[in-house]
């Protein structure tokens, strides 16, 4: 155990400080978790064209379907 502050920590707490630290510098590189969303969404994608599934998208203010070979798929 440590005191800091008058207040006694655990070694448990420190690892979750360690572990919100990592966190915390995970979610600073925007870039990053921005890359790994869009390769997420490109991966389901993939899988939903594949198996013969369609998707819902966004367009105009409004909810559409898309059937498998209408799903555009960007390359990786």
């Amino acid at each position: 155990m440590i005191q800091l502050f008058g207040i006694i920590l655990s070694s448990n707490m420190k690892k979750r400080v360690k572990h919100k630290d990592r966190i915390t510098e995970a979610l600073a590189d925007k870039e990053k978790i921005t890359r790994a969303l869009a390769e997420g969404v490109r991966e389901a994608l993939v899988k939903h064209k594949q198996a013969g599934n369609p998707v819902v998208i966004w367009r105009d203010g409004k909810m559409v379907w898309l059937k498998p070979e209408e799903i555009y798929v960007s390359k990786a």
